[in-house]
């Protein structure tokens, strides 16, 4: 590994990013999902994101020491995106758990139209050990966010939040077993479907 990639991350931009910061690191996750969108993980070298994005090698590992850190990061930045969309047009289930299956579906279907994209992401968060556990804890809030702007919460319940964890362990293996080709959609649709009925079942009782 490159002597730049051994950065300590305390010498990482503090957050929050100044407006060039931030406007630097929207060009590197940028650079990072076009080359993932075209070659899947190994297309994602940090040489070639570092010219594509403009930015110098050293100052790239600043903000992300690894692939697997950015590509990581990548997947919260495009949940985020998703999650904005989702907030334009709400899903139409009439009760929690159809809602969450449905966002999960549409979310599903979003990273199928990038199957690259979602390999290397997928792949990322998959090997990603604990000195990623900033990047992967993002995308875990990021994740439990769409999940209860779908169930219409604000404060959820243990047994609730419980829940939801359990649907994102559900949703996260469903896209692993689909990208490997151990299911199909449809398989995977029966599963949110199934899975998401834990809502019902963790829903405080109206006294």
């Amino acid at each position: 590994m490159p002597a730049e990639a051994k950065v300590n991350k305390a010498d990482s931009p503090a957050a929050p990013l100044t407006e060039r910061q931030e406007a630097r690191r929207r060009r590197i996750l940028r650079a990072s999902a076009q080359l993932a969108g075209r070659g899947g993980f190994e297309a994602v070298q940090m040489r070639e994101v570092a010219e594509s994005s403009q930015v110098a090698l050293g100052t790239l590992y600043r903000y992300f020491p690894s692939k697997v850190h950015l590509l990581v990061a990548t997947m919260q930045d495009q949940l985020e995106h998703l999650h904005g969309t989702l907030r334009k047009k709400p899903p139409q289930g009439e009760t929690a758990a159809e809602r969450v299956a449905e966002t999960l579906m549409r979310a599903f279907r979003a990273l199928q139209r990038e199957p690259h994209l979602a390999e290397a992401m997928v792949r990322a968060l998959t090997f990603a050990d604990r000195s990623v556990s900033p990047e992967v804890d993002q995308v875990s809030r990021q994740t439990t966010a769409i999940i209860l702007d779908a169930m219409g919460l604000q404060d959820p319940a243990p047994g609730q939040l419980a829940a939801v964890r359990v649907i994102e362990h559900t949703w996260h293996s469903a896209l692993i077993t689909w990208l490997s080709g151990r299911a199909s959609i449809a398989q995977v649709k029966v599963d949110i479907e199934t899975v998401c009925r834990l809502i019902d079942l963790t829903a405080p009782r109206v006294p």
